[in-house]
C-alpha cells in the first residue's frame, strides 16, 4: 500500500516530502551534536544583539530584588569558586553551566551598569562576559526566559547565585521572574524570598 501511495505523489510532493524529511534529520544532528560539549552558543545566543554579536545584560524583577540577565531575559549567575575575574568553570562544568559570551560589544540596559560590564578570555579563545569582576554562566536546566532553576545549586563544588544590579550575589530563593518591562514571565510566577543556603 505504501508503494501506491508513492506512486500516486505527484513528483514535486515526492521531492518536498524528501526535503522536509532531510530538514528533520539536519535539526535532529544539529541538537544531538549540541548537547554533550562544552559549546554554550546556544545559550549566548539567545542574548546577542541581532547585529555584530553583541551581548545585553540587563535587569529582572523578583521578590527578592532585580537580578540580571541577558537581553532574551534568560538568568545568568555567578559561581563562588570563581577566584577573582578567573573561570574555574570548565569541562563538564560548562555542559551544566554554560559561560555567556559574545563576539562582539557588551552592553547594559535596565538597571545593569555599564561601568561594571566587561569580558575575560577563555581557555578556548572565546569571550565571557563579567559583571562587577564575576564571570557570568547560564544554567543548562533553565528551559527559558523567566526561570533561575539553578538558583541556590552547590553542583561542581560551590553554590551557583543570581546576581544583583550591584553585583552582588542574591542568596534568596527565587525560582522564576518577570523581565524588566514585563515582556517575560515564566510559569508559576510566584517566588519566596528565604533566608540563605
Amino acid at each position: 500500500m505504501g508503494r501506491t501511495t508513492l506512486t500516486r505523489m505527484s513528483p514535486a510532493v515526492r521531492v518536498a516530502t524528501g526535503m522536509g524529511g532531510a530538514a528533520a534529520v539536519a535539526v535532529l544532528a544539529a541538537a544531538c551534536s549540541s548537547g554533550g560539549g562544552s559549546s554554550s552558543a546556544a545559550p549566548a545566543a539567545s542574548g546577542a544583539a541581532s547585529g555584530g554579536g553583541a551581548t545585553v545584560i540587563t535587569t529582572a524583577t523578583t521578590s527578592a530584588g532585580s537580578v540580571l540577565t541577558d537581553g532574551s531575559g534568560r538568568a545568568v549567575y555567578l559561581w563562588v569558586k570563581d577566584s577573582g575575574s578567573t573561570s574555574a568553570c570548565s569541562g563538564a562544568c560548562t555542559g551544566a553551566w554554560p559561560p555567556v559570551t559574545t563576539t562582539g560589544a557588551v552592553t547594559a540596559s535596565g538597571g545593569a551598569s555599564a561601568s561594571d560590564l566587561g569580558t575575560i578570555t577563555r581557555s578556548d579563545g572565546t569571550k565571557q562576559v563579567t559583571y562587577d569582576g564575576h564571570p557570568l554562566y547560564y544554567y543548562a536546566g533553565d528551559s527559558g526566559s523567566g526561570m533561575a532553576s539553578g538558583q541556590g545549586s552547590d553542583s561542581f563544588g560551590a553554590k551557583w547565585w543570581l546576581v544583583s544590579p550591584s553585583g552582588s550575589d542574591v542568596t534568596a530563593s527565587v525560582s522564576s521572574f518577570t523581565a524588566d518591562g514585563g515582556s517575560s514571565t515564566a510559569p508559576g510566577a510566584s517566588q519566596s524570598a528565604a533566608g540563605g543556603y
